[in-house]
């Protein structure tokens, strides 16, 4: 795909890029898709997406207490449990603001790990990375946002994101749909966002106006960035999804490129 090589033009030292269909197959490579790299955010649909195989295999419920007082496994994955961005304080009460919270996840994964009496990254490592050949991730640390990874790797979730193997497609569903709809939140680094619109675990474009994605990106893509520099989307009317991790730290520069390489993409793909 000629639309990845604009991955050239950004200031970063280093960025791979990979395109890959609901069918699985990858359409389009860019760079050095092998490289591990710091994936911040990124990390966070990977361990939403071990935290609803727990809750699959009977570990877990998705209402049962979790978190703060009144919170759920649910709320923390919706970023609705009002714990605060980086601190484990409440800032609201549970479903009544969109609070985006890295805390929310570390506190998900110990939920987790105790329920399963496996330490969270181990339990992800079982029930996401080895069944999905994913050999170059890891992660160790905080489930928000201390995952490593490469584009090879995260193809491969990204495929099974169009086309669960993993989980019920069902269930895979109802984590691209919109959880307590109508909040208000910050999506970090665009600042304050009506509704801010998020799934389990996943951020829900929907008609949100400054974003990372692009404008001909349908309402219906969903995915994360990172503050490192990484993003991942599925676009399920387009029938495909993408990944693109660098090694300079999300900013202006990813603000200003980002939508431009998205349209670009969208584009080739349509065309």
């Amino acid at each position: 795909m000629q639309s990845l090589a604009l991955t050239e033009n950004w200031p970063v030292p280093n960025a791979a890029a990979a395109v890959v269909r609901a069918d699985g197959v990858i359409v389009g490579t860019h760079g050095p898709t092998g490289q591990p790299f710091p994936l911040a955010s990124v990390t966070k649909p990977l361990a939403a997406y071990a935290a609803l195989v727990a809750y699959e295999e009977g570990a877990v419920e998705l209402d049962e207490p979790a978190g703060p007082e009144g919170s759920t496994v649910r709320h923390l994955l919706a970023h609705t449990s009002g714990l605060a961005f980086d601190e484990h304080k409440v800032s609201a009460p549970p479903g009544t603001r969109r609070i985006y919270s890295n805390a929310g996840f570390e506190q998900l994964g110990e939920h987790i790990a105790e329920a399963t009496e496996i330490p969270f990254a181990e339990y992800a490592r079982q029930a996401v990375l080895e069944p999905l050949g994913m050999s170059s991730t890891s992660l160790g640390g905080s489930p928000a946002k201390d995952g490593v990874s490469t584009v090879d790797d995260l193809v491969r979730f990204a495929a099974e994101l169009q086309a669960p193997r993993l989980l019920d497609p069902r269930t895979v569903l109802a984590a691209m749909t919109v959880v307590h709809p109508g909040l208000a939140g910050l999506l970090p680094g665009y600042g304050r966002q009506t509704p801010n619109d998020w799934g389990l675990g996943f951020e829900i474009r929907d008609g949100k106006s400054p974003h990372w994605t692009g404008s001909s990106s349908s309402p219906r893509t969903f995915g994360h960035f990172g503050q490192s520099g990484t993003f991942l989307w599925v676009d399920p009317e387009v029938g495909a999804a993408c990944v693109a991790l660098t090694d300079r730290a999300f900013g202006p520069w990813a603000i200003e490129a980002w939508p431009v390489f998205t349209d670009a993409v969208v584009a080739e793909l349509r065309g």
